[in-house]
């Protein structure tokens, strides 16, 4: 390998001035990263060689601090926009061994050897330095990824339970899809806790949209109402079909008295407004 050297070069000086072949190096290392190189910059506007070059002089600068910081504003990134982590690992690798590669050049043109006790303590500091970098980036990766599932979870929940208000102490609950147990956990928990704060007096609960359900499903919109009821909350059900009504037809569905059936929303609605 043809390599710039002078006397006078410390390591930084070295690298700097074999900038070129250092990336030619990196690029032989990184096999599967090389042809994604233009698609990552793209995508993430994130410059895998410029960056590359950062960590290295964070690494041969000894400074912990910035390296840290840069990964994890890398993690970040490439969570954000859900770039492969596998590119990642393999990018990271091919640095530590290209690294290596030239500082075994380096010990190899300059003209003092290297003693054994230097060598292990460059060894072990090089090679935390980029296991601090390995560490501090899948962690903000998992972090930002995990906050984000937190965030759709939310936002999910929320669209589940879409509880409308039609006046000041009415509300209908319009009930589309499947109805599982995890499912009217939330849409129990939202409805308490908005007759709770909102002195809700009516619920209209819409079925139309509801899939036929399993046992454990009425049994759980059974205690819902019935909770409902122990709030001074009354619920009116509409949109009942063939189908939902031989479902609540089982001897789990004890429905209290205090039940309103409507045909259609448009129905109960009606009612309301008269009142």
């Amino acid at each position: 390998m043809n390599l710039n050297y002078e006397e006078h070069y410390s390591i930084k000086d070295f690298l700097i001035n074999n900038q070129e072949k250092f990336e030619e190096g990196l690029l032989k290392e990184a096999t599967n990263v090389k042809d994604k190189i233009n698609e990552i910059h793209r995508i993430g506007n994130i410059n895998l060689l410029g960056n590359a070059h950062k960590v290295v002089m964070y690494i041969v600068e000894d400074r912990e601090e910035d390296l840290i910081n840069f990964a994890k504003y890398e993690g970040i990134a490439w969570a954000k926009h859900s770039l492969t982590l596998s590119f990642k690992l393999e990018w990271v690798q091919a640095i530590r061994r290209t690294l290596w590669v030239f500082l075994h050049h380096y010990d190899l043109l300059s003209p003092s050897e290297i003693d054994r006790e230097t060598f292990f303590v460059q060894e072990k500091k090089v090679n935390v330095m980029i296991d601090h970098f390995f560490t501090h980036f899948f962690m903000a990766y998992s972090k930002f990824k995990d906050e984000l599932l937190e965030k759709q979870r939310r936002l999910v929940e929320s669209l589940s339970v879409p509880i409308i208000p039609i006046h000041t102490d009415v509300c209908v609950l319009p009930l589309i899809g499947e109805l599982d147990s995890l499912r009217l956990t939330i849409i129990n928990e939202k409805i308490l806790t908005e007759i709770g704060s909102k002195s809700i007096q009516t619920l209209i609960l819409d079925l139309s949209g509801v899939a036929p359900m399993e046992e454990e499903a009425v049994v759980m919109i059974s205690q819902m109402i019935d909770s409902v009821f122990l709030m001074g909350c009354k619920t009116v059900i509409t949109g009942l079909r063939h189908e939902t009504v031989m479902s609540l037809r089982s001897p789990a569905a004890t429905f209290n008295n205090q039940v309103e059936y409507r045909g259609t929303l448009q129905l109960a609605m009606k009612d309301v407004s008269l009142k």
